[in-house]
Parts: C-alpha cells; structure tokens; sequence
C-alpha cells in the first residue's frame, strides 16, 4: 500500500471516529431525552419523538399527531431555529431521572422567544425512554 494512500486511509478512520464520538448515545437517559427533544420541537418530527417514548408520552405525541393530521410539514415549512440547553438533571429514583432545559425560538418576522421543558426519562429493559414531558413558559 503506498503511503500518500495509508495517510487517506488513516484520515478517514480518523474523522469516523470523530463522528461517531459526536453522536448521542442512545442507551443512556440523556441521550435518549436529548434525541426526544431535539425531535419533537427542533425537527417538528413527531413519529420520530413517538420511537423514544413509552406511556403518558407516548399519549400525549399520539394526541399530537391526531391533531396535526393533514397539515404537512415538509421543505416548503416555515420552521422556526429552535436552540435547547440542558439546565438541570435530577435523578427520582434508581430507574427515573428528569432533566430540564431551556429552549430558545426564533421565528421569522416574530421576537425570539423561550420555552422550558421538563423531560422524564425511565429505565425500560435494557434502555431508557421518555415517559412525560411538560413544557412551560
């Protein structure tokens, strides 16, 4: 193998390593609440958010997507930028921990404007999954 090619080989293992580290990690509560969050209010994707939830969650995105039926959010949807930091975690018990954040929404030809939310994550089998949220003012 020539070296100018095993610099290029050593690159891109190098930036994929560097991508992987980037990613959430879907098996910790954090990661699973922060995937939930960025999902249902920074994507607007609400069957994505429903994969992370179980229980009450999970009834208040299918109550969503009841009533959102028909309106199509796709490329020609005027999202707002919606930014979110972790604020706050608190660990209930063994199997539930709740983690606060702060949201910060931008929309065109409106003042930017924040929200909280307060997501539940718990243990279910090997994983973890949201089970309430509630956002606030």
């Amino acid at each position: 193998m020539s070296q100018m090619r095993m610099i290029r080989v050593g690159i891109f293992l190098l930036l994929a390593a560097l991508a992987g580290a980037c990613g959430r990690d879907l098996k910790t509560a954090q990661g699973v609440a922060d995937e939930f969050v960025d999902q249902h209010y920074v994507n607007i994707d609400l069957n994505r958010a429903r994969e992370y939830s179980v229980g009450l969650a999970r009834d208040k995105i299918d109550n969503e997507i009841r009533l959102t039926r028909g309106q199509a959010i796709d490329a020609s949807t005027r999202k707002p930028k919606v930014h979110f930091q972790l604020v706050e975690t608190k660990q209930e018990s063994e199997g539930r921990i709740s983690f606060f954040y702060k949201g910060t929404i931008e929309v065109e030809d409106a003042p930017e404007f924040t929200r909280r939310w307060l997501v539940v994550a718990r243990k279910e089998g090997d994983g973890w999954r949201v089970s309430n949220f509630t956002e606030y003012d």
